[in-house]
């Protein structure tokens, strides 16, 4: 390979086409001090304005997403703004082997990863037993065994050198079942009963972790979980009546977390107010109470 390779290095797997970006948009004297921080789910919503938010402090970014022609307009933008050497990989995290190969494309180029955000997630709605189970399967690799996979890569040199944060995105869903959003809802939970038992694990090796939990946040959530109709109503999550944050009002209140070494936040003030009162309710009195709230909004 070149010493200043172009863009266009293509891996294809046996689903999905894996694609790096290696040009340099701007002139970088590499400041030793940056952090290189892989963020998933980056080429929209909460990903992409933490992105920016991390490209204003100078870090150096690892962008992956499916979208490669939206990666390469972001890396060049952030690039050329601020700075940085911002790269990308376009991959569907929702291949089984998706994980893998990020991790080793970043150790073929000798990326070190300083911070972890595990952002990269999808929603879907509606009555179980009637989704279409392909996708329900893939929204459990992607919301779980991806996001699993990604940390136990990176968790390893992270203890080696006794330095590292992992931010593991869950959801204001993580505290509840959901009917009608119900393996969302799980692979969420799934992801803060994990991330605070690793919290644990990692605190001898100097090795913060961060479980953050957003709520309602107007981005393409509803559009790609199919729930921008009357199912959005029915569920409480209609961007256009519902209390909602913006991606960058989110992005914010992670990096103060992050900043002020909090190993979870929920955010939002009245999302932090709803998480705190559902300790105080039976599970199975909220399940009840959503599902009679479904039924009636959807005239079932």
């Amino acid at each position: 390979m070149p010493s200043e390779p172009t863009y266009g290095h293509k891996i294809a797997t046996s689903r999905y086409i894996f694609i790096i970006e290696l040009t340099q948009f701007c002139n970088i004297t590499k400041n030793v001090d940056m952090k290189t921080i892989l963020i998933t789910g980056a080429s929209g919503g909460i990903g992409e304005a933490i992105a920016t938010k991390l490209a204003e402090r100078k870090h150096d970014l690892l962008l992956v997403a499916r979208s490669a022609e939206k990666l390469k307009d972001k890396c060049a933008a952030l690039s050329s703004k601020y700075g940085i050497k911002a790269r990308f990989i376009a991959i569907d995290l929702a291949s089984p082997d998706a994980a893998s190969l990020v991790f080793e494309e970043t150790q073929r180029l000798g990326i070190q990863i300083d911070i972890l955000i595990n952002n990269a997630g999808v929603g879907s709605g509606g009555e179980f037993s009637k989704l279409n189970l392909r996708s329900e399967l893939d929204l459990l690799q992607l919301n779980i065994s991806s996001l699993v996979a990604l940390t136990h890569y990176f968790l390893p040199q992270m203890r080696g050198r006794r330095s590292g944060t992992v931010i593991n995105v869950a959801s204001l869903a993580s505290f509840i079942p959901i009917p009608y959003m119900a393996t969302y809802a799980a692979s969420k939970a799934f992801v803060r009963s994990f991330t605070q038992a690793l919290t644990q694990e990692c605190e001898p090796y100097g090795i913060h972790i961060l479980l953050f939990s957003p709520g309602l946040t107007k981005s393409n959530f509803n559009k790609a979980a199919g729930i921008e109709n009357d199912i959005a109503i029915a569920l409480n999550a209609d961007y256009n009546n519902s209390s909602s944050q913006t991606p960058e009002e989110v992005a914010n209140e992670m990096l103060t977390a992050l900043d002020n070494g909090k190993h979870a936040m929920v955010s939002g003030k009245l999302n932090r107010l709803a998480a705190n009162l559902t300790a105080l309710v039976p599970d199975s009195f909220i399940a009840r109470s959503f599902a009679k709230m479904y039924r009636k909004r959807s005239g079932r």
